[in-house]
């Protein structure tokens, strides 16, 4: 391990834990809230290119994980930070609550406009970390992708239900 490495883990590593912890807290507790998800998803018609329910919650750890070491980079940049790490938790909040309008409202419309507001303030926040720390912004590319998937099945899953 380099030193620049050592000197920020030791530096910064409650931080880390933190960044990493808190999106990994709000789906984990997302996923509390919505005990019957994986039920109600199977029971769903879907469209074409439907994942196996089995997907969500591996690719959703990967992208918790991502976006918290994105925005540990931001905030341990040396540039000034709290639009960006404002953003990137109004953005953390619509993603934990899409989950409770989806499953346990079955609002699927809603759900989707709710998930379109998401999507936006992704784009915003991957600019403001993009202006911050490159790699931060390139961190956050796989869940706007993964969001944008997710508008295909949710809106799909509304006209098909």
């Amino acid at each position: 391990m380099n030193q620049q490495l050592k000197h920020t883990l030791k530096t910064y590593g409650r931080e880390l834990i933190y960044a990493l912890i808190i999106p990994l807290a709000a789906g984990a507790f997302s996923s509390v809230l919505t005990p019957d998800s994986s039920e109600i998803f199977n029971m769903l018609n879907k469209p074409p290119l439907s994942p196996p329910g089995w997907l969500f919650p591996v690719v959703w750890t990967v992208l918790y994980i991502f976006m918290g070491l994105a925005s540990f980079l931001v905030y341990t940049s040396d540039k000034y930070t709290k639009p960006a790490l404002t953003l990137y938790c109004t953005q953390l909040f619509l993603n934990f609550m899409w989950s409770i309008i989806f499953f346990n409202l079955q609002m699927y419309l809603a759900a989707f406009f709710w998930l379109f507001l998401m999507w936006f303030l992704i784009i915003i926040t991957i600019v403001l970390f993009y202006e911050i720390c490159k790699p931060a912004a390139y961190l956050m590319i796989p869940y706007l992708v993964w969001v944008t998937y997710a508008g295909y099945l949710n809106l799909a899953i509304y006209m098909l239900n």
